[in-house]
């Protein structure tokens, strides 16, 4: 999947894209978005918080574990250790102050890894568009 505004350094099957909103408005969105597509948000951890916590700090960073069981199950039946990349995960990242980038896995990258059947794809692949289409409009 290329986007326009995909980082051009892209390595290892990470897609990281530029959202075209602020840093808190990018995770409400993602947030909103998976709930209204029944796609089940398992935990959103704020490392910025987390950093903090401890005495150190850091750019606002949002890691967000989502999924759908029914979509995941049959990679992990297929290879169980397909489970150590389930459930998804995408970053939510403000390196620089107004520069807001949203990462992950690339669905593809997923199936390769995992020596999956290549159909599978199909069960990540909606996920993907899905943070491409909030993120860039």
């Amino acid at each position: 999947m290329t986007q326009p505004n995909a980082n051009p350094d892209n390595q290892h099957g990470i897609v990281s894209l530029r959202s075209l909103h602020p840093f808190a408005d990018t995770v409400r969105l993602l947030l909103t978005a998976f709930a209204d597509h029944g796609i089940k948000v398992f935990a959103t951890i704020d490392q910025q918080a987390e950093a903090l916590a401890v005495g150190l700090t850091m750019p606002p960073t949002t890691l967000i574990l989502f999924g759908n069981p029914k979509a995941g199950t049959p990679l992990m039946l297929a290879q169980p250790l397909s489970g150590i990349d389930l459930p998804l995960k995408v970053l939510v990242a403000e390196p620089a102050s107004g520069q807001v980038t949203v990462s992950f896995n690339t669905a593809a990258y997923v199936i390769e890894r995992h020596s999956l059947p290549a159909e599978l794809v199909n069960n990540l692949a909606p996920a993907e568009r899905l943070i491409a289409s909030v993120v860039t409009q």
